[in-house]
């Protein structure tokens, strides 16, 4: 993918205003920064999942800007990140991406948060990199559900060889607003609650993802390393890779999730050792981006209770 380097250079023109570069062997990516409001914070890393990007995670990471040093990283060939030289977009790789990041920079221990993708890759990290996790919060992780709901099989097929294609096809014609809409009613638990002005910037960067001439090989191609993910046996088993985690874990779900069943909450909150459980009746997949304040409440509870812990 070496030769899309140079496409992706001249194509990344949108991005918010805290975006910086990250060098990493094979992968450079991209991550926003949300200015804290004061010095000091512990710092926290959010991982989106599946066709996301670090714009996943504002609303959420406004909203705890006087908790943490907030930073959100595009993985391979996601938002603003190009796709890595050799074209791995395995589980694995999405997971050494981050490590390399949050090596190049740092940072760590961390508060990770993961997000559907971003959960699988944050637990896989959490249990084979324990010293750079200091919490973990997972919001709809990608854990192996099988069989998975029928809502969640059309995601599922992303991962079949010739997918991208199928696709390109099925959506040529269609608006940018009415492909959006498809994605949200997936995704969100009410998509009509989304205010009309980050609609919009929904739509406008779903039409800048389309354009690119990677977007949907990547799409495909990290689907495909989900799949594989969930069909892993023994030590590198997501679950038993969950019942590694030492970090304290905020699990979150929501009741109108499409694409990770509520079922999936009860053997999360027995994996990981020292977890506890949040349910929102009305979320859908993307709880931090439906309620963005309710989340944040929850999170800053378990901050504090952490940090009591420590006292």
């Amino acid at each position: 993918m070496s030769g899309l380097r140079e496409t992706f250079e001249a194509e990344t023109t949108t991005g918010g205003d805290a975006l910086y570069p990250v060098q990493a062997p094979g992968s450079p990516l991209y991550a926003e920064a949300q200015p804290p409001r004061r010095s000091g914070l512990p710092t926290a890393l959010f991982v989106h999942g599946l066709g996301g990007s670090t714009r996943n995670w504002e609303p959420l990471m406004a909203e705890l800007a006087a908790t943490v040093d907030g930073h959100a990283v595009d993985l391979p060939g996601f938002g603003q990140s190009p796709p890595p030289d050799d074209g791995d977009l395995s589980l694995d790789a999405h997971t050494r991406a981050v490590v390399d990041h949050l090596e190049r920079s740092g940072r760590g221990p961390v508060h990770l948060f993961g997000n559907s993708l971003g959960g699988a890759v944050a637990t896989r990290l959490a249990a084979t990199r324990p010293d750079l996790v200091r919490s973990l919060t997972l919001i709809s992780p990608a854990l192996p559900e099988l069989p998975p709901q029928t809502t969640a099989w059309p995601t599922g097929l992303l991962a079949l060889p010739g997918a991208s294609g199928v696709i390109r096809r099925a959506s040529r014609g269609g608006s940018f607003e009415f492909q959006t809409q498809a994605l949200l009613e997936l995704c969100y638990g009410d998509p009509g609650s989304i205010p009309p002005e980050r609609r919009a910037l929904m739509v406008s960067e779903y039409r800048r993802r389309a354009q690119l001439p990677y977007a949907l090989d990547v799409l495909s191609r990290s689907a495909r390393g989900i799949v594989r993910a969930y069909t892993e046996r023994g030590e590198h088993s997501l679950w038993r890779q969950a019942e590694q985690v030492t970090a304290p874990t905020l699990l979150v779900y929501g009741l109108k999730d499409k694409l990770v069943g509520y079922r999936m909450a009860r053997r999360a909150s027995r994996a990981f050792a020292d977890s506890r459980l949040m349910v929102l009746p009305h979320a859908g997949h993307v709880a931090m981006m439906e309620f963005p304040a309710l989340v944040a409440a929850r999170v800053e509870d378990f901050l504090a209770e952490l940090d009591g812990r420590a006292r």
